[in-house]
């Protein structure tokens, strides 16, 4: 129940004060009823496709505005502003028919985040019951969301460029759709985490794809799940790998559990948008050889302009022709506002060892800890790898550094304990060449199994 319509119950039971509503009230009134939000749908009468268009303006960012595309009227007579961008919004499947449980956070997000003209679909009938029936809606849906920018462009004059579509999942699809029909000239296509069903091994024209936007940008979190696993746009982001999100792993309810790794896309680009911890990425081959710490630049493809989830122009790239498909790899935290700093860790030794050395590092910040483990080869000298933290370096404190001993009977009924003589440094990324890490000045001793704290001396 609105606000408003709280309030007036609650002064319709006081006796006597029905008679004396005032003429602002009556506004409030007139103005609840004017405000249309998403509608629920019955699981036996959810199939037929019953879209609806909801604008929403920084001036009333909690109240709809409906849009219908076959009465013009409703276009020119709206809070539409035709100087500023739009954003438009598309839901997926929704299994019980109930208005998504995130679309006012976001329809919020995206308007403090600056000037622009906010248009949520809402096509709750058509995307409920059964996946199948979903899927064959989304032509029809990406036909009228079509109609709708057509409008727009005939009635209030504005640009292919100023259409940002955001498609979740299935809506992702849909998007996609929208923009193949205008050939790819739609400004940009967010998806997130675009559904895998149905569309993995569907052809360009079927599903999301570079060609149907200036810019297409995906972001991959539940590959192994309900996402597509397959690079869908000019960049694609795959968090923590695309699969398995911390904090995913201890379900509250089993529904959650399930699409905990599928919405956090969603709460991702929410945190983009509301906060000012950069989500910047860096391209790889794979996810495990980013955490390896073999790809700390972004020099190739993007000369060393990385990329970021956001609204930033391209994403952040500054390329004339950006190239398609290319996978870029970030980690997060397990919880809000889930943006994390990637910094380069390495130790080399002074003297190789017969055996394999794993040395374990975790960085102390003044609210919290970072760990990660690195493995030095059997006769190798170098051991790195990528850690992830929710502070700046600058404001890591201390790093702890404990040779990890070997887990045998062997090794337990040994009475001397291993050592090891080397080198630690690390360096915030991006890393360029040019750059040279941060090292502790001494050579480390570090004796099996009892950590060694050192300061970190660095400036912000």
């Amino acid at each position: 129940m609105a606000k408003n319509e709280k309030r007036i119950n609650r002064m319709i039971l006081i006796p006597g004060v029905l008679l004396s509503l005032s003429s602002v009230w009556a506004d409030e009134v007139h103005l609840f009823n004017n405000c249309t939000d998403f509608r629920t749908a019955k699981l036996l009468n959810g199939s037929t496709l019953r879209a609806q268009f909801l604008l929403f303006t920084k001036q009333d960012p909690n109240c709809g505005s409906l849009i219908d595309v076959h009465k013009p009227d409703s276009i020119q007579t709206s809070d539409f502003n035709a100087t500023l961008d739009i954003k438009i919004l598309i839901h997926g499947f929704r299994v019980l028919g109930t208005k998504p449980s995130w679309i006012d956070r976001m329809i919020g997000a995206l308007l403090q985040a600056g000037e622009t003209n906010v248009i949520a679909v809402d096509w709750v009938y058509g995307s409920t019951v059964q996946y199948h029936g979903a899927v064959e809606n989304i032509t029809e849906l990406g036909l009228l969301i079509s109609t709708l920018i057509s409008r727009l462009i005939i009635l209030r004059g504005i640009s292919k460029k100023s259409i940002h579509l955001i498609g979740v999942s299935l809506g992702a699809h849909v998007a996609g759709l929208v923009g193949h029909f205008f050939e790819g000239k739609l400004g940009r296509i967010t998806g997130l985490d675009p559904a895998g069903y149905k569309f993995t091994k569907a052809s360009a024209e079927e599903r999301l794809d570079p060609g149907d936007a200036l810019f297409v940008e995906a972001i991959h979190t539940d590959t192994d799940g309900f996402g597509i696993r397959i690079p869908v746009g000019h960049i694609d982001f795959f968090i923590n790998g695309g699969k398995d999100q911390p904090g995913c792993s201890s379900p509250k309810n089993l529904y959650g559990y399930l699409i905990c790794d599928h919405m956090r896309s969603i709460n991702i680009y929410i945190s983009s948008l509301e906060n000012k911890c950069p989500f910047m990425a860096f391209p790889c081959s794979s996810y495990q050889n980013f955490i390896d710490g073999d790809c700390v630049d972004c020099f190739n493809p993007f000369l060393l302009s990385c990329p970021q989830i956001g609204l930033l122009a391209h994403g952040g790239i500054d390329m004339a022709s950006l190239p398609s498909g290319v996978q870029v790899f970030m980690m997060t935290t397990s919880g809000e506002p889930y943006c994390v700093y990637h910094s380069l860790v390495e130790f080399q030794l002074l003297k190789a060892r017969e055996t394999d050395t794993r040395i374990e590092i975790t960085f102390h910040s003044r609210n919290s800890t970072t760990t990660i483990r690195v493995n030095i080869p059997k006769g190798g000298h170098l051991g790195k790898g990528v850690v992830g933290h929710d502070v700046p370096l600058c404001q890591i404190k201390t790093v702890e550094l404990k040779l990890l001993g070997k887990k045998s009977m062997a090794t337990f009924w040994k009475r001397t304990e291993a050592q090891v003589t080397g080198n630690f440094c690390t360096a915030e990324l991006p890393m360029h060449s040019s750059e040279k890490p941060l090292c502790l000045s001494e050579n480390l001793i570090l004796i099996e199994n009892h950590p060694a704290l050192h300061v970190l001396a660095t400036r912000c």
